[in-house]
This record gives structure tokens, C-alpha cells and sequence, in this order.
């Protein structure tokens, strides 16, 4: 079987999956992060016992995780950030390439231009791949959720299918949960398939149901529709997939800056915007808009940032009385 995600992370996670909790647990070296609120240094102590309560969650997950079994080359990660930018293309191509550039441009080192370039290409060659083996018979799973990048690559992947007349029997696919209730009896809410576990994918099987030819028509004319409009941005309100403006999320970044006084870090309003909200956009696009905020005249630059770190890793100022009503 052959399984199709969007993004890196769930890739790399799903590919653990498949022989996560085989054989006997073996004990490594673990890293564990502890902070104080109040800034101050942790004890050794404190450390040890966050190392130790690592390991035996690590042990724990291996111990109760059911392996997915399957080959690593059976799984394709598409992360083409089809939620931003020009979607006119029918297979990620310059348009894309430039859309990926402009996103990876936050970070140092002129890194952008090689990642979009190693995305770009494994994307294509992948899908060269994934045709030949979809043609030829083999059955797809496709794992995606309400997360917009995650949603686009499945519209996107369903006009693929679409384009190659695959059969609806050949198909299946598995959305995440919205929410779920864990051992705890706690809410878990999570964004997408890359905050899943390597331990939890097998849970998510149950899931799975196949889908018939008129839903991959159906997907295909709604992702054509979409390209047509080829709006700056792609959004899911009220569970529909649809165009969106530039300014979708501004508001939110607003609202973060209207807390802050007069001068304030910026990567601290991109960290919160992106985990308060839980919109499923990337840290790039939060920058972007507050740079469009800063040629706008609203803010001013107070520090710049170092050149090995993200653009956003700076202090700004706002320069307006009532940042609420702009």
C-alpha cells in the first residue's frame, strides 16, 4: 500500500511508525528541556528527574505501540504549502518554486532558495513514482486533515488521481480527529498529522474508509475551482475548503500586538499567533504579514536580527496610539 502525507514531520513520523515497539525496548540517551517562569536555573535534581520521567514515557510508548509494518518507500510526504500562493499549476512547478522561496525566505543563510529547490524536485520525482505505481494497480491511503496545508495537498492529490483515472476501489483515506479523549479522560486536540506520534498512527487505522469515483470527481472540480480563483490564500471555514484574502489572519496577529506595550519582540507575537490560535499556518506567513504591517507605516524597527537567525528574531515598536482599530 501506498501512503501519501503533507507535510515532513508526519512523514518522518509515519515512517518511524512502521516499526515502532518491534523487538524489545532499547534504553538511549534522551534529552529533556526544563525552565522555570520566573527565569531562574534549574537543579540537578530537577533535570535527573525530568530525564528519568522521559525515559520511562519513551519506554512506555515503545512497550504499548502496535508497529504499522510496511516499507519506508511506500511512503510519499508532499509538502508543497498548497494553503499560500499561486495554485494555478497542474504539477508543482516555477510558481510553486517561487512561492516556496519567498515562505523559506525568513531564515538565514539564504537557505530558501535550496530548500524550495530539494522540495520541488523530491516532489516531482515522487509523483512520477506514485503514478507509475497507481496506474499500474497498487492501492493509495491518504492521511490528511482540516489543518489548510493538509487539506489543499489532498484536493491537490484527489485531481492528481483524478488526472490518471484511478479507480475510487484503489483509494482510501483517513482524516484526523478534530478531537479525541485520552487514557486521562483528557481533551486532546491535535492541528495535524505531524503532531501525531510514531506510537499512535496504528490507533488512527480504524479510521480508514475507501472512497468511491464521483468523491474524487467531486474533489477534483473543487481544487480546479480553487485554481481558478488562485486567491493569496486557501482556508477551511466552516469545514468547506475555500479562497481567502491576504488579511485572514491578521487580526489575530493584531490582537497579539495590542496586548504588548509600545516596543516588543516579534518572534514572541509569532510564537503566540501560532499557538494560541491553532490556525495551522507557519511562522513565515505570521512574519510576512507583520512586515507588510511595517511597510504600512504601523511599526518601526527598533533591532535588527542576527544573520544567523530568522528575520522575525527582532525587536519592533508600535507606532500607532490604538493598534486595535487599524
Amino acid at each position: 500500500m501506498i501512503d501519501i502525507v503533507f507535510s515532513e514531520s508526519a512523514c518522518g513520523s509515519l515512517k518511524v511508525a512502521q516499526h515502532y515497539g518491534k523487538g524489545k525496548y532499547q534504553d538511549g540517551c534522551i534529552g529533556v528541556f526544563v525552565s522555570h517562569t520566573d527565569g531562574s536555573k534549574p537543579t540537578k535534581e530537577e533535570v535527573e528527574t525530568a530525564r528519568r520521567e522521559a525515559k520511562e514515557k519513551a519506554r512506555l510508548a515503545w512497550e504499548s505501540a502496535t508497529p504499522l509494518g510496511g516499507k519506508t518507500t511506500d511512503i510519499y510526504g508532499f509538502n508543497l504549502v498548497l494553503s499560500i500562493g499561486d495554485i494555478s499549476e497542474n504539477q508543482p512547478g516555477i510558481k510553486r518554486k517561487q512561492t516556496l522561496e519567498h515562505l523559506y525566505s525568513v531564515y538565514p543563510n539564504n537557505e530558501g532558495h535550496q530548500a524550495a529547490d530539494e522540495i520541488l524536485n523530491r516532489a516531482n520525482e515522487d509523483l512520477k513514482m506514485v503514478q507509475e505505481r497507481a496506474v499500474a494497480g497498487e492501492v493509495l491511503r491518504i492521511w490528511y486533515s482540516n489543518q489548510p496545508d493538509e487539506m489543499c495537498g489532498f484536493y491537490w492529490f484527489m485531481g492528481q488521481l483524478n488526472q490518471w483515472k484511478v479507480h475510487g476501489g484503489q483509494v482510501f483515506i483517513v482524516k484526523l480527529p478534530e478531537w479525541e479523549v485520552d487514557n486521562k479522560e483528557n481533551i486532546v486536540r491535535k492541528n495535524s498529522w505531524g503532531e501525531v506520534a510514531p506510537e499512535e498512527w496504528h490507533r488512527y487505522l480504524a479510521l480508514q474508509k475507501s472512497v468511491v469515483a464521483v468523491f474524487i470527481q467531486s474533489c477534483a472540480s473543487h481544487w480546479k475551482e480553487l485554481q481558478v480563483e488562485n486567491a493569496p490564500l486557501r482556508a477551511i471555514l466552516n469545514g468547506q475548503l475555500v479562497s481567502a484574502s491576504e488579511k485572514l489572519y491578521d487580526d489575530f496577529i493584531i490582537q497579539e500586538i495590542a496586548a504588548e506595550g509600545e516596543e516588543f519582540q516579534e518572534a514572541m507575537i509569532v510564537g503566540r499567533v501560532l499557538g494560541k490560535y491553532q490556525l495551522g499556518i507557519s511562522d513565515s506567513w505570521v512574519a510576512f504579514r507583520i512586515e507588510e504591517m511595517l511597510h504600512e507605516g504601523k511599526l518601526e524597527v527598533v533591532t535588527t536580527f542576527t544573520k544567523d537567525m530568522p528575520s522575525y528574531h527582532r525587536v519592533l515598536k508600535n507606532v500607532l496610539s490604538n493598534y486595535k482599530h487599524i
